[in-house]
């Protein structure tokens, strides 16, 4: 692909929706660099998202979240994967689409919870039902996630290269975002 982007792509969705996996393909398909916010948090804060929310608080994070997106906001265009929590947030919807593009890649509970119940790393689904926690944010969480500017299928039968691909077409038709 050839076009130039002129605007953050931002992936946002559940865990295990593929934000970063297909995030990284799509930055290598539009030759721009791929930046993921909770690796950014973890460097600041030399700590990983799990000990900030056992340290900090979840409202801690989520403050911390929202001012680490907004400046990489403000830098170069990239592809941007953020947590599965902070679309949730007003003020971040807000910026990301003044100031880029919001991709929903949207999944099923089934595929989320094949991708996501092995690991041990998702502080909010250290509940004594994970599934059915897992469940629970996504219905509570999807009426944000509507709001994004582009909603792209994640499916179990998609690999990965199939999903950039179908977000690349879906950011085709988008002039504000490509410049061919």
């Amino acid at each position: 692909m050839t076009a130039r982007l002129k605007k953050t792509v931002v992936m946002v969705g559940m865990m295990g929706a593929g934000k970063s996996a297909v995030g990284k393909e799509l930055a290598r398909l539009l030759k721009v660099p791929f930046l993921d916010s909770d690796a950014e948090i973890e460097r600041a804060a030399n700590a990983s998202i799990a000990e900030i929310f056992a340290r900090d608080g979840e409202g801690f994070f989520r403050t911390k979240e929202a001012q680490v997106i907004a400046r990489l906001l403000d830098g170069e265009p990239c592809v941007l994967s953020v947590g599965g929590g902070a679309f949730l947030r007003a003020d971040t919807r807000e910026r990301i689409s003044a100031l880029g593009v919001s991709v929903w890649l949207k999944a099923d509970l089934e595929t989320l919870w094949q991708r996501v119940r092995r690991k041990d790393t998702r502080p909010l689904l250290r509940t004594s039902n994970p599934r059915q926690t897992l469940a629970d944010l996504m219905a509570t969480r999807e009426p944000a996630y509507a709001q994004a500017d582009l909603i792209v299928p994640s499916t179990a039968d998609y690999a990965i290269e199939t999903t950039a691909e179908k977000v690349a077409e879906a950011l085709a038709g988008r002039a504000d975002v490509l410049q061919p």
